[in-house]
């Protein structure tokens, strides 16, 4: 009988990239000096992959209210939100995310990834899901847990979702799912077109705002407050572990909608809840968001130095103005090996290859953080001009641009 393991031991992909020193993934931090700068293998290196866009995670403040919460409700809920593992902290945490957000209701999860998966259980049977090509896994994953009929259109493609709903059964359920930022290449979704198509074809629309709240709009609510759409968002994603600095992930929406996810969801139902330190990190940080916009004016200002530098040198670097910095290369051994002479030359970036990304379109991805300074920014841009000239992504004098 086949043994269902052979498959594990006959892969050995990471060991040939590990023994030729081009395996990218998970270098272990050993100590943190800030959100900015990090220490790995003994040496200290910039830190240039982390999502604390607000750099709030060193924040005092925030550090005390995780450890006042540690001190006075433990170090654990030991149990799910439906069980005993729902604190006060928890509910004021909700209240406060649904007041600013502009909705009915909220519901916190443990992480981001549960916090999708939770949508499920608005799905299934003959409900059709529109997604986008780029959405993140955890959202397609939610749709092939709920069951629902997942129809997948072209990154940004309005055209290609126009066709979809116009293609789609008469008195069929539909909910669009998208992303406000793309969480790889940094790009916002077309959400005027949407909620145009979506109002058109009477269809729901979710949002993960993972990547834009708290950075992105005048107070921070993200895309939709950025583009004056927010009423023509259903249903709001987003997570604690970017701007918010901490672990977890909230739906914000229709009242009856998120008591709904909140009894039928297995996120909700059967894992445990967020940590009390978790929570009150999440809470002091959304206090920062709301009262100090100079730290969403500080990564701006970084994430456009960086872009402004990165294509002085020829690299291919977005457009769009978020704090996700993405350097296309197109080839995947290209990727490994810029990302190892960027290591190497003290730079803690993210390479992003298939299946993150379609093939042929690996990168480099930056996130600008309100912790970098000036001359870390710099420094970062320098060091894409030595790395890229060493292993020939860009020209002996930064001529020529990144292959797309």
């Amino acid at each position: 009988m086949p043994d269902v393991f052979d498959k594990c031991r006959d892969w050995e992909t990471h060991r040939i990239f590990k023994s030729a020193g081009l395996y990218p993934f998970a270098p272990a931090v050993e100590e943190v000096r800030s959100p900015s700068e990090v220490r790995v293998g003994g040496r200290w290196i910039i830190m240039a992959a982390s999502n604390d866009y607000l750099g709030l995670s060193a924040d005092p403040r925030v550090q005390e209210a995780a450890r006042e919460a540690i001190g006075t409700r433990g170090t654990s809920c030991s149990g799910s939100r439906l069980a005993n593992g729902t604190h006060v902290l928890h509910l004021e945490l909700e209240e406060r995310l649904a007041a600013f957000l502009h909705r009915e209701a909220a519901l916190a999860l443990s992480t981001g990834y549960q916090t999708n998966l939770a949508v499920s259980a608005l799905l299934g049977g003959d409900e059709v899901v529109l997604s986008d090509q780029d959405n993140h896994a955890s959202l397609r994953d939610a749709v092939r847990l709920g069951g629902a009929v997942e129809r997948v259109f072209r990154h940004n493609d309005m055209e290609h979702l126009r066709w979809l709903l116009a293609d789609t059964r008469p008195g069929t359920g539909v909910l669009i799912v998208t992303e406000g930022v793309f969480s790889m290449a940094g790009d916002m979704c077309d959400l005027p077109r949407i909620t145009e198509l979506a109002g058109r074809y009477g269809a729901r629309l979710m949002l993960d705002c993972a990547h834009d709240l708290g950075v992105l709009g005048a107070a921070g609510r993200g895309v939709p407050e950025l583009l004056g759409l927010e009423s023509g968002v259903d249903l709001v994603m987003t997570t604690f572990s970017k701007s918010l600095a901490s672990l977890g992930g909230a739906l914000a929406g229709e009242a009856d909608v998120i008591d709904y996810i909140r009894h039928w969801a297995s996120p909700a139902v059967f894992s445990a809840a967020m940590t009390p330190a978790s929570v009150a990190a999440a809470l002091k940080a959304l206090d920062i968001v709301e009262s100090e916009p100079e730290h969403r004016e500080r990564v701006m200002r970084n994430a456009a130095r960086l872009r402004e530098g990165l294509r002085d040198l020829g690299y291919e670097a977005g457009q769009a103005p978020t704090p996700v910095v993405p350097v296309h290369v197109g080839d995947f051994m290209l990727c490994l090996r810029l990302w190892r002479a960027l290591f190497d030359a003290g730079v803690f970036t993210g390479a992003v290859i298939h299946p993150a990304v379609r093939q042929g379109r690996e990168m480099i991805r930056i996130s600008a953080t309100a912790a970098h300074t000036d001359a870390q920014i710099d420094r970062i841009v320098e060091a894409f001009g030595e790395a890229g000239r060493t292993v020939g992504v860009i020209g002996s004098r930064g001529a020529g641009r990144s292959r797309l």
